[in-house]
C-alpha cells in the first residue's frame, strides 16, 4: 500500500488540472542506477499499463509497476514547500540508505 497526504493529493490534483489531465495521476518508478543502486522517478500522466497498482486518497492517485511496488510497499507520498525547494516527497521505510539528492537509496 502506498499512501498520499492530504497536501500532496490536493497538489497533484492542481498540477493535473493545469496541464489539462483531471483524470491523471503521479507515476512512481523504481530503475537501476544512482548513488545509492536504485533511482526513484516520478512522473505526471494518464497512461496506465494493464498491470500497475493504484493507490487512490483525498481524490488524487498514485500509480506504481508490480516491481516498483517491492520497493515502495507501505510509503506515503507528501508534498512539500519551502524557499529553496518544493515537491514531492516519498517516505519509503524500506530505504536502508539514502543519498544526497534525495531519489537515490537502497533496501
Amino acid at each position: 500500500m502506498i499512501t498520499i497526504t492530504p497536501k500532496a493529493a490536493e497538489k497533484l490534483r492542481a498540477m493535473l488540472e493545469k496541464q489539462g489531465k483531471p483524470a491523471g495521476f503521479l507515476r512512481l518508478r523504481v530503475i537501476s542506477g544512482g548513488c545509492s543502486g536504485l533511482n526513484l522517478k516520478m512522473d505526471l500522466t494518464d497512461q496506465l499499463a494493464s498491470d500497475d497498482k493504484i493507490f487512490e486518497a483525498h481524490g488524487a492517485k498514485v500509480v506504481v509497476d508490480p516491481k516498483s511496488e517491492f520497493f515502495l510497499f507501505d510509503s506515503e507520498v507528501d508534498y512539500q514547500s519551502s524557499l529553496m525547494k518544493s515537491g514531492f516527497v516519498v517516505q519509503n521505510p524500506n530505504a536502508k540508505a539514502t543519498c544526497e539528492c534525495g531519489t537515490s537509496f537502497s533496501t
